[in-house]
């Protein structure tokens, strides 16, 4: 085991993680099964499939935290100049593995889609937390914090220039500001979103090493110490860069031009001047957001609602927002015939509404599922053509006031028409009537 350990790290802090998080969430949920009483319902099966969701919450919880003490580990061991060879293998999985995490928590989460604010989105998605316009940038940014990281990694220390090596410095810093700038972007108010520190903090610990690893080389190689006669301004500068002590420091003030300088090129392919700016504030739903996007689209297993939100507006015609059980939903005068023949069945004869109800819900949840495109919803409206007519010959035949009833679907309240009577509700009065609810409605439905 010893031999394991010493011969392969990073593997043996995988294994012995997934184990102990294993074990760990198996006996907490037996204690706690225990303490409520109900330890007897637990089976040979529901244990088995308790081990592989306990292993999954080991991979994606336990192991980042793993990750992050062991850098800060070696990152104590550096500063007292004792550093640990395996010490690279492990920023390879924090910064990979990592990564990994950190866009399958954004994906599953946060709901995040490659849209921009201008999109109209549904349910609970959200735009993207980066302007895709000015993400060429972002994204130069840390592909240049990675090249410096790499160059610091693995370059001969004694073919490093020091300016060079200062360069490089900065270029990380340029990154774990970019990475700290997108977490504050990202995170909300959720205590799950805690989590998402664990990589800036990896980061950091990695970024923080690698520079410290670099300061304690560069007195101990053999050189040369020869003066720059010709150029007082060359040597002042050599007798400045040689001093490592003070790479950091100086990385710190290379910052602003690397990224001037940055800026400028980028401008050359299109990219705008405050394109780094726009890049966090020329979106919508998150923290440095400027933007305001349009309502989310709310598609529920109704799958009328589906029809009327996502088919083509010259087809499926949208005549208002309304509510369906707290959201906002897109409604035409289809689905409000179709709600207003369903409410009439549910008050005259509910023991054939529930049968019908049934049928719906059995039939109607896959059909919702699958409409996921504007064409497939012209499709389903076009084909429940027939039953509309249907309905609305259904309701003339049997109600004094039918198209008060169809108008006042999805109001989010009591029917207005239910309240007064009917010789109140002429067209205009119904139609000024209707507005008021409705924003009624949508203030309190958001």
């Amino acid at each position: 085991m010893k031999k394991f350990l010493s011969q392969y790290p990073l593997a043996a802090s995988i294994v012995l993680t997934e184990a102990a998080g294993t074990l760990g969430i198996f006996f907490y949920t037996l204690i706690r099964d225990f303490v409520r009483g109900s330890v007897s319902d637990l089976s040979g099966e529901s244990v088995m499939a308790a081990i592989p969701a306990a292993a999954l919450i080991s991979a994606l919880l336990f192991y980042p935290l793993v990750l992050t003490v062991c850098e800060a580990v070696f990152l104590f061991l550096e500063a007292r100049k004792h550093p640990v060879e395996a010490a690279w293998h492990f920023d390879q999985a924090a910064i990979w593995y990592g990564l990994f995490l950190e866009v399958f928590y954004a994906a599953l989460m946060k709901e995040i889609t490659g849209a921009d604010w201008q999109v109209q989105l549904s349910n609970g998605e959200t735009h993207t937390p980066i302007y895709s316009a000015a993400a060429p940038t972002i994204i130069v940014i840390f592909l240049l914090a990675l090249a410096g990281y790499y160059y610091l990694s693995f370059r001969p220390m004694e073919k490093m220039p020091p300016l060079l090596i200062v360069l490089s410095m900065s270029a990380m810093y340029l990154g774990m500001t970019g990475l700290i700038v997108f977490t504050v972007q990202i995170m909300g108010r959720e205590r799950e979103d805690l989590i998402l520190l664990i990589y800036p903090i990896c980061i950091a610990l990695i970024i923080a090493r690698t520079i410290l690893r670099k300061v304690h080389a560069w007195p101990e190689l053999p050189m040369e110490k020869r003066r720059i006669r010709e150029n007082a301004l060359f040597r002042r500068i050599d007798r400045l860069l040689s001093d490592s002590g003070f790479w950091p420091i100086y990385a710190l003030l290379l910052m602003l031009p690397l990224l001037g300088i940055l800026i400028a090129v980028l401008v050359l392919f299109g990219q705008a001047p405050d394109s780094i700016v726009k890049a966090w504030t020329e979106t919508s739903d998150w923290a440095l957001s400027a933007k305001e996007a349009p309502q989310n689209i709310y598609y529920d297993e109704h799958y009328l609602c589906t029809v009327a939100a996502g088919g083509h507006r010259n087809v499926v015609k949208p005549i208002r927002r309304g509510v369906r059980h707290g959201h906002i939903v897109i409604v035409n005068r289809q689905l409000c015939v179709a709600n207003a023949f369903e409410q009439l069945l549910e008050e005259r004869t509910p023991r054939l509404h529930r049968v019908l109800r049934a049928f719906y819900d059995r039939y109607g949840f896959p059909i919702a599922r699958l409409i996921r495109s504007k064409w497939a919803a012209d499709f389903v409206y076009f084909l429940m053509k027939p039953l509309e007519w249907l309905f609305v010959a259904f309701l003339y035949l049997t109600e004094v006031h039918p198209e008060n009833r169809i108008a006042v679907q999805y109001m989010g309240k009591l029917p207005e028409y239910r309240k007064q009577p009917p010789a109140l509700l002429n067209t205009r009065e119904n139609g000024i009537q209707i507005r008021e609810t409705l924003k009624k409605s949508e203030g309190t439905g958001r």
